[in-house]
């Protein structure tokens, strides 16, 4: 390891050095804890009696080589702090944990793994001109073993039953809450005591693997949510490790964040080291595609509060994480999530931006969901809610999510949301996906969503399968799949999600109707969409078409075979244009949408 680039944050493999390793015949233990008066290997191998680890280097760093420790052992360190206090910790740089409410670290056999995925990772990229509709899932309560034999599904079991979900409903990318080992199941994994242990609720880093190649070998990225700003506060963990605060801050006001966790001090250059480290780990010894970053909105403003000014440090952090990421994994995807309005999330970090790739579309979210929440006489004076996201989008390159966040705590799910009674949530539902997935920006749909689910997500039970039995949610789930597809088969609806030419409004002026058109284009297809969200039939709407000489129905969110109205295959005759007005005359039922290809 290099000491100095460890020290002053440059560090992204502090992970081989610290932590245990086999060396020789034994293994050698290695931490970090400068203000600590004595540090024991406690573990199996020694009947959880003490052997003293000695300083080396520059007296900061301790370690200690144990012959008759093996792998698959547990082991923890017994730390005398700064402070007096006697702890045991795990290793903060241990491969894998115990599950709650156990806290020992597991020694971890070091061999080489064969994901058999070159040629998908020769072939991945960060895909500005590629579609990327992200299928978001907590791995405990998407799905959960029939019989109660046990709790949940391991890795490899969960790659099995995904691969064939993904490819059927048209997901390329699945994103998976935290899965760094935490003690508490309803923080979800954001309140995390093991940065480089995968959670052992699911398995061994070994299946762990496993899973991550099966998606690969079907052509379907994975993405791992990444929590650099705070961390658990259980004595175990990292707080007040060698009995001072050595990760977070000693000052409460800023050192303890909203969430009741403890913040960490990226001014340290010792934290960065271990944030990029843990960080570089995922990408590197697990092939994951992409790190969703938690909270970023918390390390670009002190506690994520504008009026308190810019966290430098952070800042800074961000840059060189990201930076030092895309020199490692050039096609791997950075995302933020942030809800700030800080400019240059997305430009490159040598450019002055934080160098992330993508950043999620708050405001198209809140303003949308919105609008959708109010009723159809509402709309008619909050119609450019749906207008603005076009003002700032091209101000970063955006990804529109509909995530975990939006179907929990008292918000009800995206469904749930629609405005009005049961029967009139699902034709607004269907109106507002096939809007969402016709706007500029890539996509993320949370678990549960596709189905139509009513019930907020709980992480203690699985989705709520059998309400495909009903006709409108079966209706819906073949709706949301028939629009995946749409959306992957179409370039005009990614290829150009970042360039000026590939959106123009047709018509964003139909307030008293609640009437909108636009097209979206690639170099080689042209597709034109328009939608009543009004909740009464718009006759004879006009809606232009420059150039065209044909359109051809690619989708109706009214269809019979849906949940709406239209019956048969009324709806995919071709429509003319007339050349000299370039309009074509259409009826719109309440609340539907429809799009066309323009030939």
């Amino acid at each position: 390891m290099d000491f100095y680039g460890f020290y002053t944050g440059t560090e992204f493999e502090a992970y081989a050095f610290l932590g245990a390793h086999r060396q020789g015949n034994g293994i050698v233990f290695r931490t970090f804890a400068p203000g600590a008066r004595k540090i024991e290997v406690i573990g199996e191998f020694n009947g959880w009696q003490g052997q003293e680890m000695r300083k080396f280097h520059d007296g900061n760093f301790w370690e200690c080589l144990i012959p008759e420790a093996k792998p698959g052992q547990m082991y923890k360190y017994r730390i005398t702090g700064a402070d007096g206090s006697l702890r045991d910790h795990g290793d903060p740089y241990g491969f894998a944990m115990e599950l709650r409410p156990h806290s020992a670290s597991f020694i971890c056999e070091e061999e080489a793994f064969d994901f058999g995925d070159a040629s998908w990772m020769k072939k991945r990229s960060v895909g500005k001109d590629r579609p990327l509709n992200i299928y978001e899932i907590h791995a405990g309560s998407w799905k959960r073993p029939l019989g109660g034999q046990k709790e949940w599904y391991n890795y490899e079991e969960l790659g099995e039953l995904l691969v064939p979900y993904l490819k059927e409903h048209g997901y390329n990318y699945v994103e998976v809450l935290p899965l760094a080992e935490h003690p508490c199941d309803e923080s979800w994994g954001y309140q995390i005591t093991g940065f480089f242990s995968p959670t052992s609720r699911y398995g061994t880093p070994a299946q762990l693997k496993a899973m991550v190649k099966q998606l690969h070998s079907h052509d379907i990225g994975v993405i791992m949510d990444f929590v650099p700003v705070h961390f658990a506060v259980d004595d175990y963990g990292l707080r007040d490790y060698d009995g001072t605060a050595l990760y977070e801050y000693p000052n409460q006001d800023v050192g303890k964040s909203q969430w009741g966790s403890c913040n960490f001090m990226h001014s340290r250059g010792e934290v960065r080291s271990f944030l990029q480290s843990a960080a570089n780990y995922w990408l590197t010894e697990f092939h994951f595609d992409g790190l969703r970053m938690d909270a970023i909105s918390n390390m670009i403003y002190w506690q994520g509060d504008a009026a308190r000014g810019e966290n430098r440090g952070a800042v800074l952090f961000l840059q060189n994480l990201n930076q030092g990421l895309k020199k490692r994994h050039p096609s791997c995807l950075l995302i933020a999530e942030d809800s700030t309005a800080r400019p240059d999330i997305t430009k490159p970090a040598d450019e002055g931006g934080l160098g992330f790739d993508y950043k999620w579309d708050m405001g198209w979210m809140n303003d949308t969901l919105s609008y959708f929440q109010s009723s159809p006489e509402q709309r008619v004076e909050r119609y450019h809610k749906l207008t603005f996201s076009m003002q700032y989008y091209y101000q970063e390159k955006y990804l529109l999510p509909l995530s975990h966040d939006e179907n929990v705590h008292g918000k009800a799910t995206i469904l749930q949301k629609m405005n009005g009674d049961y029967e009139g949530k699902f034709p607004q539902a269907r109106a507002f996906y096939l809007y969402m997935y016709l706007h500029p920006g890539k996509k993320l749909n949370f678990m549960g969503n596709e189905l139509g689910q009513m019930r907020e997500w709980d992480e203690k039970r699985e989705q709520d399968w059998d309400i495909l039995r009903y006709p409108n949610h079966d209706g819906f789930c073949r709706f949301m799949k028939d629009l995946n597809q749409l959306y992957l088969k179409n370039p005009a609806l990614w290829q150009m999600d970042y360039e000026l030419e590939g959106f123009q409004w047709l018509d964003c002026h139909q307030e008293a109707r609640c009437i909108y058109a636009f097209e979206r284009r690639s170099k080689k297809q042209r597709i034109a969409a328009v939608f009543n969200f009004s909740g009464v039939v718009q006759r004879d709407y006009e809606m232009k078409a420059p150039g065209a000489k044909k359109l051809t129905l690619l989708m109706d969110t009214d269809r019979d075979i849906y949940g709406g109205h239209t019956q048969g295959l009324d709806h995919d005759a071709v429509e003319w244009v007339e050349g000299s007005r370039d309009v074509v005359t259409v009826t719109l039922p309440p609340f539907s949408g429809r799009c066309y290809i323009v030939e």
